[in-house]
């Protein structure tokens, strides 16, 4: 099993919750004591949410690339960033590196497609929902993406950074959101993605009626499938890499 590197600490809760079901999921996949071979950095959230809040991306991109570097020279062959937010500056971080890049919209997209839906809802930051390359990646696959609006944007981004970042778990925070899935199904959304790390910690399968994509699982599930084929044996940097596609810059950087 090639060793994964993983960009963390943005948050660190999420970024736990990715070490626990990386080590999980390949015990489950492999049996015995078996662990995922893995090396991680952890990023000080709070300087990439002054970076974010100043529309500082292209700084974002720089902290991001170096931190997959040293991954790279730490021994990783594998690099996994840890946040769907931050998914904004993939290009920058793959194309620093020589090791593939997994990126997970695409890990969630495949399974969208596998699902046979075309249209979901999308929760995360409101970095994640309103901007253009979540929804652009997603085009790519063949899938709409649909967002709350407004006042419940506010309110997903909300609880995210004042309470789930920072460990807080409220029912009532549950409530809204199972609202909110709610209203993106009865727009159309045959499904919703948890497009934000942290958010599963809060809400899941047993909350609502409507199909879950749970991007943090889907995201470990594709680069554990990754670490285990031989690198001869597949096209890392064709299906799985940023780094075989031109290199698209986001607004703002």
């Amino acid at each position: 099993m090639r060793t994964i590197g993983l960009i963390g600490g943005m948050s660190w809760e999420s970024s736990a919750e990715y070490y626990r079901l990386l080590n999980g999921l390949t015990r489950d996949r492999l049996g015995g004591h078996h662990c995922a071979p893995s090396v991680m950095v952890t990023v000080d959230f709070a300087e990439i949410e002054a970076m974010q809040r100043a529309d500082d991306w292209r700084g974002a991109a720089e902290r991001l690339a170096e931190a997959a570097v040293g991954l790279e020279r730490a021994g990783a062959e594998l690099v996994v960033l840890c946040t769907n937010t931050m998914h904004r500056v993939a290009p920058a971080i793959a194309a620093a590196v020589r090791i593939p890049f997994v990126d997970l919209v695409d890990a969630t997209a495949q399974r969208i497609r596998t699902a046979g839906m075309r249209t979901v809802g999308l929760l995360g930051t409101r970095f994640t929902m309103e901007g253009e390359f979540y929804r652009a990646r997603m085009a790519e696959h063949g899938i709409e993406v649909l967002v709350p609006d407004r006042p419940d944007r506010v309110l997903v981004h909300d609880v995210i950074y004042d309470e789930l970042t920072r460990g807080r778990i409220q029912d009532s925070s549950r409530r809204e959101y199972a609202r909110i899935i709610a209203s993106l199904a009865e727009q159309g959304a045959e499904g919703v993605v948890l497009g934000c790390t942290e958010i599963p910690l809060l809400i899941g399968p047993a909350d609502t009626s409507v199909p879950l994509f749970d991007s943090t699982r889907l995201h470990i599930e594709h680069a554990i499938e990754l670490a285990l084929t031989a690198p001869e044996s597949h096209t890392d940097h064709q299906s799985h890499s940023w780094r075989s596609q031109p290199l698209r810059r986001s607004p703002g950087w």
